[in-house]
């Protein structure tokens, strides 16, 4: 039996009898990382070895505080800008970007009034709407006056680092 190295760091040889060993520890970490920032796969690769850990949205609807969100990780990103409108031509003002990977709420609480809807005057410092991340709530503020022009997330949307959300003219 040829001897491989250990990347697990378990004292043990990553392959016996051509079976590959899986360090539990490893895939209990991934699976904390998959929960905490909120993604639905994760891989890593060590030489000729990968894991990969997947998490499907259906299996969260058993569980009381996340039913409410598994409509929102099932519904892919595009089909929620499609509900708002996807803008054909450039609307101007200012864009107001995602500082972060995150979930966005467009009210304080499910099934409030909305922060902001287009049209509404708003002056900076205002908030626009939260992003959660970590379950951390996180108000996106108005970095000047205007009027709402344009939404570009649907509540309970997942959003990417600088994706835009607001657009103030």
């Amino acid at each position: 039996m040829a001897q491989s190295k250990d990347p697990t760091g378990s004292g043990e040889r990553a392959r016996i009898g051509g079976a590959m060993r899986i360090d539990p520890a490893l895939v209990r970490e991934l699976a904390q990382l998959l929960t905490e920032n909120e993604l639905t796969e994760i891989e890593v690769a060590d030489g000729d070895r990968r894991v990969k850990v997947k998490r499907e949205p259906a299996a969260v609807i058993g569980a009381a505080p996340a039913a409410a969100a598994a409509p929102a990780l099932s519904a892919p990103p595009m089909h929620a800008k499609e509900d708002i409108g996807e803008p054909t031509e450039e609307v101007a003002g200012t864009s107001v970007k995602s500082p972060m990977v995150g979930t966005a709420f467009m009210s304080p609480e499910p099934g409030g009034k909305p922060f902001i809807e287009v049209g509404d005057a708003i002056k900076a410092g205002d908030t626009l709407l939260i992003v959660e991340a970590m379950k951390v709530m996180n108000p996106i503020t108005a970095p000047e006056g205007g009027v709402i022009k344009k939404i570009m997330v649907a509540d309970a949307q997942p959003v990417e680092f600088d994706q835009p959300l607001v657009i103030i003219g």
